[in-house]
């Protein structure tokens, strides 16, 4: 897989509302209603990863916030698999 350059990174991300890209990768909070709901929607992320055999790192922290932060590891870089996942990560959350 292909690294994806920091300022097509950029670019990407503005079509991810919230998304920002960081030295481990790009990533987001959400918070969410509750820990249930949280507990819930980190559930419906690892589905997604599992499916696209991708998996982020996931932080619970609080009681309702989760932030994922993606980067290929084999590529030490963000790709097309981190940017594609953030995005059915977005459309998970709704």
């Amino acid at each position: 897989m292909a690294k994806i350059s920091d300022a097509e990174v950029r670019t990407r991300l503005k079509e991810l509302p919230g998304w920002e890209a960081t030295p481990a990768g790009i990533r987001k909070t959400f918070t969410r209603r509750d820990f249930k709901d949280a507990m819930r929607f980190v559930n419906a992320v690892a589905e997604l990863a599992e499916e696209a055999n991708h998996h982020p790192d996931i932080l619970l922290f609080g009681w309702n916030k989760v932030t994922f932060t993606l980067m290929t590891h084999s590529e030490k870089a963000i790709t097309e698999k981190d940017l594609a996942l953030a995005g059915r990560i977005e459309h998970a959350a709704h």
